[in-house]
């Protein structure tokens, strides 16, 4: 397993482009961003009535599909969903909007950012009630992994989501490294 580099804190002068694939193609973070907006109705409740945590997942799963899949221009798998937490819960009635972007990126692979807000269909302050990151993997049609296109960094924002990403990246990969030792 090759060492894994962390980017600098802080942002070197934006724009800039990173990606380890050999594809030439280059996609600004924009590009990849999508919202979904649902209402939550009864079928989606569990008995405490309040939404099954598996709705919001699936949710997820499918947002993370549209971006990743956007950004790399073929269909994606879902490799890992890390980093679940349920803030608050959302109530039967209430409009929940996804929205999600690709945060960073390796040779195939992708993590994507999801958020989830939710809202009273009467109005009001959103408050933001689950985040997540999913990496997904991008797939030719014989299920294999494809390369995917380097990702443009344009703002601060852009630039503190791709050095989070890193440093779970970091830690993931350091977390394989100690059990492979063990084992």
């Amino acid at each position: 397993m090759t060492d894994h580099v962390l980017p600098p804190r802080t942002p070197p002068e934006l724009p800039f482009v990173i990606g380890q694939s050999d594809v030439e193609r280059v996609r600004g973070v924009g590009e990849s961003r999508v919202t979904m907006t649902q209402l939550m109705t009864p079928q989606d409740a569990n008995l405490a009535g309040n939404v099954f945590g598996g709705v919001i997942l699936a949710a997820v799963d499918r947002i993370a599909y549209v971006a990743s899949s956007r950004h790399s221009g073929c269909p994606t798998v879902t490799a890992s969903i890390d980093q679940v937490d349920f803030r608050s819960p959302i109530q039967i009635g209430e409009i929940v909007t996804l929205e999600a972007e690709i945060n960073t990126l390796g040779r195939s692979s992708m993590e994507v950012g999801v958020q989830v807000w939710a809202e009273s269909v009467k109005g009001g302050p959103r408050r933001l009630t689950n985040q997540c990151f999913v990496t997904m993997v991008a797939m030719d049609g014989d299920h294999r992994p494809v390369p995917v296109p380097h990702i443009r960094i344009e703002t601060e924002t852009d630039y503190r989501r791709y050095y989070e990403a890193e440093l779970r990246r970091h830690a993931r990969l350091e977390l394989l490294r100690r059990q492979e030792a063990e084992d």
